[in-house]
């Protein structure tokens, strides 16, 4: 039996949809996974199940259980830093301190409504992922647009990228801690009280 180029181009495209429905599933099963039963109390086997695969489609999409953890977590991250920066372009901000505290106060209020997302991040998130996304355009292309508008930044404040680097470096993994800390334990005192402490450590940070 033969197949005209219409039905095979029909068929090619039915199997990517099936192929993307099914990595969809799988990431979506981890994650709620990840953020109820947690990482270590988490199995390839308790995906696939939760997905409704075969243990075997797992392995054609991610190479172990911390595959998909990394992927998640970037994607994860990548989208809230994606959202904080239309939401800073929206304002129209120049100055590149009022950008930074801009976008860290977006994302605090984002983690603070998505406190089970910030668990996760939090404690797997590392500049090593950060440095892979950018590396990986083509898979992660939410990062090129996140570079394309820093590089914007660094060159309107005269900044070089080594620069503007250590400062995001520094500054994500202090807000991280204290997101943590403040939004999930409450210590020392909870996110409302920490911000314009937080915000001034930041604004001498960038002024340094």
């Amino acid at each position: 039996m033969s197949f005209t180029a219409k039905e095979k181009l029909t068929q090619i495209s039915k199997r990517t949809d099936n192929k993307s429905i099914k990595e969809k599933n799988l990431y979506e099963a981890a994650y709620e996974l990840f953020t109820t039963k947690g990482i270590y109390d988490t199995s390839i086997d308790d995906i696939v199940k939760k997905a409704g695969v075969a243990k075997g489609t797992f392995y054609l999409y991610f190479m172990n259980k911390y595959d998909i953890i990394d992927r998640i977590i970037l994607k994860k991250a990548s989208s809230i830093i994606e959202k904080a920066v239309k939401a800073t372009e929206e304002k129209a901000l120049s100055d590149y301190t009022d950008i930074v505290i801009y976008v860290i106060d977006y994302i605090i209020e984002y983690l603070r409504e998505n406190k089970k997302l910030l668990k996760l991040i939090h404690k797997n998130l590392s500049w090593g992922l950060y440095r892979k996304a950018l590396a990986n355009p083509e898979e992660y292309k939410i990062m090129e647009y996140i570079r394309k508008y820093f590089i914007k930044v660094i060159n309107e404040n005269n900044m070089k990228a080594e620069e503007l680097e250590n400062n995001l470096f520094m500054i994500i993994e202090l807000t991280g801690s204290v997101c943590y800390s403040s939004i999930i334990l409450q210590e020392p005192a909870n996110i409302d009280e920490m911000k314009p402490a937080l915000f001034k450590m930041i604004k001498k940070m960038l002024a340094n």
